[in-house]
């Protein structure tokens, strides 16, 4: 027996339309307006029977190719290849940056004075499931972007400073963990997700569109 829709996890519900508008979208079954109008439905409404009203005009349904390119969008990139080598980033008067698909160690040190670093996680290729970035900041700026299939945990020691975490909920239990620690003193520190939710999806859905050659 099925269950009632008002009794599934609603954020099941909502993952599930979502995906039927895309695969719509990147089918040309829907325009670009009609898509992000829906989806922007789809991410504010806590109602399942409204947000599945949403897809109940289009036929096609997602298939099992277009999960695995879901997953493999979505999923954060392991490396087979473990080094136990730790990233030291030293900069006075200077700053630091790793982005793009960078090799991600097990543990992080950054050291600012009058400097700035900043780590771009989004498209990174993680080693180990646990990384650990130590900070020491003086009077300097530092920026971590994280993925939001990446847990964050925060343990900052802060003294005349700014410290903000605008980083996503918790993933799941398979995702990579961030542990940050240390101390910012008359500096600032700012963790946050690099792209919104409805900027994945968009994003997510127009290189689908571009795979299948309809764009």
């Amino acid at each position: 027996m099925d269950v009632k829709l008002e009794d599934r996890p609603i954020e099941q519900v909502r993952e599930e339309t979502i995906d039927q508008l895309i695969y719509n979208y990147s089918h040309m079954v829907i325009s670009a307006e009609a898509f992000e109008h829906r989806l922007d439905q789809a991410m504010q409404s806590n109602d399942a029977h409204e947000i599945v009203a949403l897809v109940e005009d289009l036929q096609l349904k997602a298939d099992t190719k277009y999960q695995s390119e879901k997953e493999y969008q979505f999923t954060p990139n392991y490396s087979h290849q473990v080094s136990d080598e730790d990233v030291n980033l030293r900069s006075i008067l200077g700053s630091n940056e790793r982005s793009g698909q960078w090799l991600v160690p097990k543990e992080i040190n950054v050291f600012d004075i009058l400097a700035s670093t900043k780590l771009d996680f989004t498209d990174a290729i993680f080693q180990h499931q646990h990384v650990t970035i130590n900070i020491f900041c003086l009077m300097g700026s530092d920026k971590i972007l994280i993925p939001e299939n990446v847990n964050v945990v925060t343990n900052i020691f802060d003294v005349m400073s700014s410290v903000e975490n605008k980083s996503a909920s918790m993933a799941n239990r398979q995702a990579p963990t961030i542990t940050i620690k240390g101390k910012v003193i008359m500096g600032s520190l700012v963790m946050k997700v690099k792209r919104t939710t409805k900027e994945k999806w968009m994003g997510f859905a127009d290189s689908l569109k571009a795979l299948l050659g309809t764009k």
